[in-house]
């Protein structure tokens, strides 16, 4: 029973919120810009917090962990991605700062973003002073190794792949697919390719779920998401 706006004196963002995702599901959500999509999966890294209901993980209310605990077992690809200050090493391992030198390669390979790595004046060792330094789409990639190498239990992707070139985006695909496997996965997408193979899909209008249910359930529905999957998106 989730609901949430972004200060009091706005409208519910989202209203009245309720669906279960078992362990090691992965979970579509789709919606027309502005359906409150991206605003959804903020709150399960709590980075916002809900305006009433709870959201629990197992039986305990994510208030009552701690924002560390909670957020070091979550990973998280976001349309607009940034880079830190620091390396390309330093990005990739940002959230496994233990990890080898021979990880971090394993973990951009799975992202196809070492060959561009590597062709870099210092390759992992090449120092990011600003975000111009890369394009957007390399920018991602490493975003996509960071995640890679930290498998988390909960993984968020929010457009994940909107920067990526087709070819690339089509492998990257294959190496999400073997990681969700090992994650309970939330994953927002315009395109309907990108999710009609998730356990469960979530179409989301005006802040509310109208529908839910495999592809193949969504689709005999002949609803709202037969509509936009008929539309050819």
């Amino acid at each position: 029973n989730v609901s949430f706006r972004y200060n009091e004196h706005s409208e519910n963002v989202l209203e009245n919120i309720s669906f279960t995702a078992k362990q090691g599901e992965t979970l579509g959500i789709i919606g027309s810009t502005g359906c409150g999509k991206s605003s959804f999966v903020n709150l399960i890294p709590r980075l916002y917090d809900v305006s009433s209901g709870e959201i629990l993980i197992g039986k305990t209310n994510i208030k009552d962990i701690s924002l560390s605990q909670l957020r070091e077992n979550i990973g998280i690809v976001l349309q607009d991605t940034k880079l830190f200050t620091g390396t390309i090493k330093e990005n990739i391992s940002y959230g496994s700062p233990n990890a080898t030198d021979e990880e971090i390669k394993q973990a951009a390979k799975m992202a196809y973003a070492h060959e561009f790595i590597e062709r870099l004046p210092e390759g992992y060792n090449t120092y990011i002073k600003n975000q111009n330094m890369l394009s957007p789409g390399e920018i991602q990639l490493i975003n996509i190794a960071r995640v890679m190498l930290t498998k988390p239990p909960i993984l968020i992707l929010d457009e994940a792949t909107s920067n990526i070139d087709i070819v690339t985006e089509n492998k990257i695909s294959n190496a999400f697919n073997k990681l969700i496997k090992n994650s309970t996965s939330f994953i927002i997408a315009h395109r309907l390719s990108t999710i009609k193979n998730a356990d469960k899909i979530i179409f989301i209008e005006n802040g509310n779920i109208i529908e839910e249910g495999t592809h193949e359930q969504l689709l005999a529905k002949k609803g709202k998401y037969y509509s936009m999957y008929e539309t050819g998106i």
